[in-house]
């Protein structure tokens, strides 16, 4: 059961929604329901003695139009009309679901003066599993206007649902800039790969200690006092999990060499700065999804309405922009430990774990594959935000491309999982190779694991499934 009250919502519980079909288990709170109705009778009032953006004047630079009142009751329709020009791909169910859920707690904040006709039909849409048609293209960070105004004219009747639908409701004159005034969609894409990101992350300690290992790699790297002397968070953590993984708080052996490539004694620096911006973006994210964005914000507190520009996102865009840049770095250590565990000098191992006939190719295509996704990779980490956009008239002059900003980090993290799978694929093959004893080290869980599901089978062959597992097998090695 999630809670849904305008200031407890959880990025899981967001992850949560988007992989649930059908109907989903949602508390909404009474006293916010409350809230709301409170702020909307308070914008009805506003409307009758002063100039309030979006519900007496037009939008953009339409904004010194004043809407006549005989025009009122068809202003909110024409508004949702207008702007409901979604393009492109129509948007996945989970990142539709995740949209519908945040705009509900956003709502709920008690500041949108929304119609509650209109918030009870979006929570019986996230309650009962319906899901409109929306389309993936139509915003660029300074608020997701298209998606929202589809998905409001679904609540209405006027266009079509995918999966279920709810009665339709009447939209009122201040209803439709109070509904479209929001983020949720780009909220809903950055947040599901920000979760999938921190799994990742969390995932590629494991693999890189089962490669470690393979490697016979030098403790020294990992040590306590090592990382004391320079006690950034992140780094700390990721030296603090690799001794754990590897049974590192007594005596750990020797390693091969003096010093390792950097792929494994870098690891902690490299992969600091990418849990850091991961936790910093999980905060900033913490804060969207609770916060009332709409333009005006409607205050019952005092009893009036304040025109801003919460509609930007620019935390969410050079927080996405970090993210996605940090975790570029760890996977360039991920190909470059892969490249280690090809090598005889390495591992003692014939070239590319191969086995068989002299000539033999073994595991030679991973680097392909790996620097293929790494490439990939590499292109959505570069930064979204050194753009900007004149749209309106001049009027709205400046976007954060948020929006933008969470489609590549989607990118990004597909292409970091093929990445860290075919690391995981050479690494399980040369433990086994080498029969490596792996004695009660918590990493002997992470290749048992692995290699139950990984073919065993050492011969040249096509590895697309053993790639495809071992992606596959991330979410469960995160955990361990």
């Amino acid at each position: 059961m999630i809670r849904v009250d305008g200031r407890t919502l959880r990025c899981a519980d967001v992850v949560t929604a988007a992989s649930t079909e059908g109907p989903l288990g949602i508390d909404v709170s009474i006293a916010a329901l409350r809230g709301a109705e409170s702020a909307w009778k308070l914008a009805e009032e506003l409307s009758t003695r002063r100039i309030v953006y979006g519900r007496t004047t037009g939008v953009g630079a339409n904004k010194e139009d004043p809407v006549g009142e005989g025009e009122s009751p068809d202003h909110g329709l024409r508004l949702l009309r207008s702007h409901a020009g979604g393009s492109g791909d129509v948007m996945s169910p989970g990142q539709t679901r995740a949209m519908m859920l945040i705009r509900l707690n956003q709502l709920l904040a008690g500041r949108a003066g929304l119609s509650p006709v209109l918030i009870g039909a979006l929570a019986d849409a996230v309650r009962t599993g319906a899901l409109p048609l929306v389309h993936r293209l139509g915003a660029i960070g300074t608020g997701d206007l298209a998606p929202l105004a589809e998905t409001a004219l679904a609540l209405t009747g006027e266009r079509p649902w995918l999966t279920g639908g709810v009665p339709p409701v009447p939209v009122q004159a201040g209803d439709a800039l109070a509904f479209m005034s929001s983020n949720a969609a780009t909220l809903a894409e950055a947040t599901l790969a920000a979760m999938r990101l921190d799994t990742l992350t969390r995932a590629s300690h494991v693999v890189a200690a089962l490669t470690y290992i393979a490697l016979d790699g030098n403790p020294e790297a990992y040590a306590t006092p090592v990382h004391e002397a320079r006690p950034h968070a992140g780094q700390v953590a990721c030296a603090a999990e690799m001794r754990r993984l590897l049974g590192m708080e007594g005596t750990p052996k020797p390693g091969r060499r003096i010093q390792d490539p950097f792929g494994l004694r870098a690891f902690p620096q490299v992969q600091g700065p990418a849990l850091d911006a991961i936790h910093y973006l999980r905060d900033v994210l913490a804060v969207e999804i609770n916060a009332s964005t709409e333009n005006p914000m409607i205050s019952t507190v005092h009893q009036d309405a304040y025109h801003h520009a919460h509609f930007h996102t620019a935390y969410v865009s050079t927080a996405l922009d970090q993210v996605r840049a940090t975790v570029h770095q760890v996977a360039e250590l991920s190909v470059a430990r892969l490249g280690d565990l090809v090598e005889p000098e390495f591992t003692g191992l014939r070239p590319f774990l191969a086995a068989g006939p002299s000539g033999s190719s073994g595991v030679m295509i991973l680097e392909y594959v790996a620097h293929d996704a790494l490439t990939e990779l590499r292109q959505a980490a570069l930064p979204a935000t050194l753009g900007t956009a004149v749209v309106s008239r001049g009027i709205e002059d400046h976007a954060s491309f948020s929006t933008q900003a969470a489609r590549a980090a989607t990118a990004a993290g597909a292409a970091y999982q093929q990445v860290l799978a075919c690391e995981l694929v050479a690494a399980v093959r040369a433990l086994r190779m080498r029969k490596a004893d792996l004695v009660s080290l918590p990493a002997r869980d992470a290749y048992e694991t692995s290699a139950a599901v990984l073919d065993p089978s050492v011969e040249d062959r096509p590895l697309t499934d053993d790639i495809a597992r071992a992606g596959a097998l991330l979410d469960t090695l995160a955990r361990i």
